[in-house]
């Protein structure tokens, strides 16, 4: 919309006072459909009609040209249109407009000025000099209150009160209302200082500056002054006149916001408080009101006391240490906080056992003792440890539970002490480790797959199996020997297979480092560039012993999961990605192991890598498509006489030292 500011003229022939009148108007050029309104603004008590004057419409243009419309082309700045015979001057236009119009190519005009009405001005200049018979002062502090309703100005103040008995000094908070300029305060009472609390230092009201000034009677503090008071009237009616120069008039001068600044001393009703700091809507405000920049805090707080150590009595050997340790905190006793949230994520979960097992042996030149088997259960939701000893038999010891499931210190320790004593830790547990558990010695010769699998999976917390930190401390001890390091491993390799055995690769490493890795480490880099067994698994048998676990844990969910895997399939085409039905299966709770459901999946899969989701479905339904009973196949077992041997036994067939050599030293030109 293209607006023009414009006036026309407009004969009174009525009238001795005007022989003419200039009334303003607003031209309103519409661009989508070229319509024109006219309105003229409301002028206070004009006696004439205003408002709009042409209602919205396309405006024929003057005789002769009366079949064609008024159009952008008839507009500029400085020049008349007529509507309807009437002539209207256009004299300026919004910044809008004329931009508009110079993108259009229009040349603008020089704005022309703008007339007075000639009756308007003579009727101004009376009013003017009129005075009222009555003055009547008007009091408005609405606008004030509708601008600053709700912004507070916050001053931290402290007061030095010389009549306290020790001459502290007091801490109190200022608030100044911008509504409507009253200021209340509020002391800060610190714990245990022995004084009353009260709502409010000083209620919220204006504060004077010179005060106290002795007490005024009353009426004399008023916002009018009555100059004269006439007797009563017809009917007992009063009538006053007010005094507009407030003859006798008691003034008062309060605190305003420019009073108040950082460093500055007020009066509180006879009290000299210091204004310290403020907050950071208030440093705002006075830098945008008054440009004031500094807003250097005064200090007058007292640096706190330092505060005394508590120390703890040793402890007393009755009950846990913890236990004993809480009976020190308080006068009420509480048991020992557990920690619940590492209980609820490292509880045993579906197929998570979240347990570190470990074989161990005893170190000890005992012959009955030497070949004695344990199993060492370390629990991570709640750092415990159990022993059990392996049962064998012909040897005289019973076996069986060793060591009842708790907490164990660390050995080396003082009993009755003060401090909090150290237990063992999840990362103080490898292959190869060295511990004593109430004075038995322990050699850690190997572990479960599921400890080696968790342990790789939070490498960021065992340093014994993060293949990058072993990868970097193997770079550091051998890479001045790199050129012999290559020679020794191929000589290790006649055949030149590429793949050494373990025992080999593990002589190797111990002779490089000089025993600096230790048996974790070594075990760490022969699963990461080992060659594991591939065990060819027929889906005939990996269907049957899915079945069986499903029938087991009474899953028959057959029809949901179906759905769920068909609504996933948007094109319809019978297949979907491997990983989007792992997630489906995990959703539904399929109670699976991750290899054999992940073994499943690949077994499924089209020539695309797609899993053909029915054929996965229909299998696992042991309810529709039974399969018989199969008989388990049996696995041999680790020798057990390999326990004992320092290299532990691996589910690999060789090592790929190849690839170990390119990470360690680059690859050979």
């Amino acid at each position: 919309v293209l607006s023009f500011d414009a006036y026309f003229e407009e004969e009174v022939p009525d009238k001795n006072q005007e022989l003419y009148r200039i009334r303003h108007c607003k031209i309103y050029f519409y661009l989508e459909d070229d319509t024109i309104q006219v309105i003229e603004p409301l002028v206070k008590n004009s006696g004439i009609p205003q408002g709009t004057i042409v209602r919205r419409h396309r405006i024929p243009l003057p005789p002769p040209h009366e079949d064609q419309f008024y159009t952008i082309d008839h507009f500029n700045i400085n020049t008349e249109v007529i509507f309807y015979a009437r002539r209207y001057k256009i004299i300026d236009c919004d910044q809008f407009t004329k931009n508009f119009l110079r993108k259009m190519g229009v040349r603008l005009n020089t704005p022309a000025s703008r007339p007075d009405d000639p009756y308007t001005k003579e009727r101004q200049k009376v009013l003017d000099s009129m005075n009222p018979l009555r003055p009547y002062e008007r009091i408005d502090t609405l606008k004030q209150f509708l601008e600053h309703d709700g912004q507070v100005l916050r001053f931290f103040c402290v007061w030095d009160d010389p009549e306290s008995m020790f001459h502290d000094p007091r801490e109190l908070v200022l608030h100044y209302y911008l509504s409507d300029d009253t200021i209340d305060i509020k002391e800060i009472l610190p714990v245990n200082s022995g004084r009353d609390a009260v709502p409010l230092f000083l209620r919220r009201d204006k504060l004077p500056k010179y005060a106290p000034t002795g007490l005024y009677q009353p009426g004399t503090i008023t916002s009018r002054t009555v100059l004269n008071v006439l007797g009563n009237l017809v009917g007992n009616k009063g009538r006053y006149i007010l005094d507009n120069r407030k003859t006798g008039a008691v003034h008062q001068e309060f605190y305003k916001d420019s009073d108040l600044k950082i460093g500055a001393v007020i009066n509180v009703w006879g009290r000299k408080i210091m204004l310290c700091d403020c907050d950071q809507f208030t440093k705002e405000y006075y830098r945008t009101k008054y440009g004031i920049e500094d807003f250097t805090p005064v200090p007058y707080k007292a640096p706190p006391p330092t505060k005394p150590e508590k120390t703890f009595p040793p402890y007393t050997g009755f009950g846990s240490e913890e236990d004993s340790l809480c009976s020190c905190m308080g006068l009420l006793l509480k048991p020992p906080q557990k920690d619940f949230k590492k209980f609820m994520e490292k509880d045993r979960n579906g197929m998570e056992s979240n347990i570190l097992r470990f074989v161990a042996k005893f170190i000890t030149d005992s012959p009955i003792d030497k070949d004695r088997k344990f199993i060492i259960s370390y629990f991570l939701s709640d750092d415990t440890i159990s022993v059990f000893e392996h049962i064998q038999q012909n040897t005289g010891i019973l076996g069986g539970k060793f060591l009842e499931r708790g907490r164990i210190k660390k050995p080396g320790q003082e009993l009755f002490k003060s401090e909090p004593s150290e237990y063992f830790k999840a990362q103080d547990l490898f292959v190869g480790a060295r511990i004593c558990f109430h004075g038995h010695n322990f050699l850690l010769v190997d572990a479960d797959e599921y400890t080696f699998n968790y342990m790789e999976k939070h490498a960021n917390e065992f340093s014994m199996a993060n293949i990058g930190v072993i990868l970097k401390k193997l770079k550091d001890i051998a890479e001045p020997r790199s050129r012999e390091i290559r020679q020794v491993f191929a000589a290790a390799d006649p055949e030149h297979s590429k793949v050494i055995e373990y025992d080999p690769f593990r002589n190797l490493i111990v002779s490089i480092t000089d025993e600096a890795f230790s048996e974790h480490e070594i075990i760490t880099l022969g699963r990461y560039y080992g060659v594991r067994d591939e065990y060819e698994m027929d889906l005939h048998f990996l269907l049957a012993v899915a079945q069986e676990q499903l029938k087991k844990n009474s899953f028959e969910n057959f029809e949901q999961l179906s759905a769920v895997l068909i609504y996933n399939d948007r094109e319809k085409c019978g297949v979907l990605p491997g990983e989007v039905c792992r997630t489906i299966c995990k959703s539904f709770k399929l109670p699976l192991a991750d290899d054999n459901l992940q073994a499943l999946l690949t077994m499924c899969e089209d020539d695309h890598k797609q899993v053909e989701y029915k054929k996965f479905v229909d299998g696992l339904n042991w309810r529709q498509n039974p399969i018989p009973a199969f008989q388990t196949i049996k696995v041999p077992l680790k020798n057990e006489d390999d326990r004992s041997g320092q290299p532990p036994s691996l589910p690999v067939k060789g090592i790929k030292y190849l690839p170990l050599l390119d990470d360690l030293f680059g690859e050979e030109e």
